[in-house]
């Protein structure tokens, strides 16, 4: 009897080894794997990021201008998407069409309007004087117009105004004026983007505007503004769907 409890003993002690080898082994190969990923995830991220870094670059050197203009240091693009671009300098106003596509297309490529798509529009204006640029930029102080005041988080109040079935919400960071836009049968969607979009601005810097900026950003993805003045220049971010995109493209600019 007793060299059958040993017997059983020795049995059970090699079975609990063997599995706990096999759970060892899994564990390892499934370590292995997880890093392989987060490796593999890694190098495509900055393969991405250099290839828009590059592109962005080329984008500066396509543009011919009598000034020197800024441009975004990064864009929001889609995983495994490549960043091109339409450049276009006509008389005082540039215009550059940014693109995602599938494939790697040089700026300029007829292929573009096509084949890949839109993330968003820059103009840049160059006004004879730097009063003349300023005509450009609706900026209102808030919190001078009144309307409904409601708490926008981070210690900001917005002024909610209402009229022609729209309701904004504004309020100012700075010498930038910003407002959400929502119809008045939905008024917690423009107070939720509002503060979504101070949030945000919490972490990212919007370009200093000389003198002023001002923003539109539209629950509706459809309308989305955002124009700053530098000296004689006038910035002009629009054709962005997402409005925290929008955002996200003009802060790229802060330098």
């Amino acid at each position: 009897m007793m060299k059958k409890v040993v017997f059983l003993f020795l049995l059970l002690s090699i079975c609990s080894l063997s599995a706990c080898a096999e759970r060892n082994k899994n564990e390892q190969e499934h370590e292995i794997e997880t890093s392989t990923s987060v490796a593999q995830q890694s190098n495509n991220d900055q393969v991405d990021t250099v290839q828009a870094t590059e592109a962005l670059q080329q984008i500066k050197e396509q543009i011919h201008f009598n000034v020197p203009i800024k441009m975004p240091t990064t864009l929001p693009i889609a995983e495994g998407a490549f960043l091109s671009a339409t450049a276009r300098t006509q008389g005082d106003q540039v215009e550059v069409i940014f693109y995602e596509s599938k494939e790697n297309m040089p700026i300029n490529d007829i292929r573009l309007k096509k084949s890949a798509t839109v993330i968003g529009r820059l103009l840049v204006k160059k006004y004879k004087s730097v009063e003349g640029a300023s005509t450009q930029i609706a900026f209102d102080n808030f919190n001078q117009n009144g309307g409904q005041e409601v708490d926008l988080g981070y210690n900001i109040k917005g002024y909610q105004d209402a009229g022609a079935g729209s309701l904004w919400t504004g309020w100012n960071e700075g010498r930038w004026a910003i407002a959400t836009h929502t119809r008045t049968d939905n008024p917690d969607a423009g107070v939720k983007l509002a503060k979504q979009a101070v949030a945000y601005l919490e972490n990212h810097m919007l370009p200093i505007p000389r003198q002023y900026g001002m923003a539109q950003l539209d629950v509706y993805h459809s309308g989305n503004l955002i124009v700053w003045q530098d000296e004689k220049l006038v910035y002009t971010l629009d054709s962005i769907k997402d409005p925290l995109k929008a955002l996200a493209i003009a802060t790229a600019f802060y330098q």
